[in-house]
């Protein structure tokens, strides 16, 4: 697949700086929210300072305990101006073996309501969901391979040009039963504004 799906290091000082906001905002202490989010109180704290580079179910664990979007632990804060967003310099979130890769089509300046993501999914790759915040829907396209979207037992079979919209507050799992890599574009929108 082009691109690299390395986990960019500079995504790190973001998410560092705002896992420290979000959580002393919420007056949590590492220890609590390692408790609510099932995340160690360690890991926590080497992502605060920077140190280490969450996976994307980690971050989802975060978020979820947090009570906020996903781009708000990922966002960083500039300007209201025009932006192009050049595919090279993408930051690109990957699961532990490197088999889903999600790319963020907005810009990190602010958590939002709604967010746009290019997700590839590697060859009979597979990853499942934890709940997203309550309300919050997903809008996916299939632009090439074939995906299986499950949600609450019910499978869905998507091929290139097929949608899907669902409630993605319950757990789903994105599967690619073919040969070839799939790849899907998610628009995610939360029911509130959160952050």
């Amino acid at each position: 697949m082009p691109g690299v799906l390395e986990r960019d290091e500079e995504i790190a000082p973001a998410v560092g700086a705002n896992l420290r906001r979000l959580r002393s905002k919420r007056g949590l202490s590492l220890e609590r929210l390692s408790q609510r989010a099932g995340v160690s109180r360690a890991m926590l704290g080497q992502i605060e300072l920077g140190h280490s580079v969450p996976t994307i179910n980690l971050l989802w664990k975060i978020a979820r305990a947090l009570d906020v979007t996903f781009s708000a632990l990922i966002t960083r804060r500039s300007e209201d101006t025009p932006r192009v967003l050049p595919a090279s310099g993408a930051k690109v979130l990957a699961n532990l073996d490197g088999t889903f890769a999600s790319r963020a089509l907005f810009p990190f300046d602010e958590p939002r309501r709604c967010e746009f993501y290019e997700i590839r999914l590697k060859a009979h790759g597979e990853e499942s969901a934890r709940p997203h915040p309550p309300g919050t829907t997903e809008n996916l396209v299939v632009t090439s391979g074939t995906v299986e979207i499950t949600v609450q037992r019910s499978v869905h079979r998507l091929s290139p040009g097929d949608a899907m919209l669902f409630v993605a507050d319950v757990p789903h799992v994105y599967r690619n039963p073919g040969s070839v890599d799939a790849t899907m574009y998610l628009v995610m929108t939360y029911a509130e504004e959160i952050g």
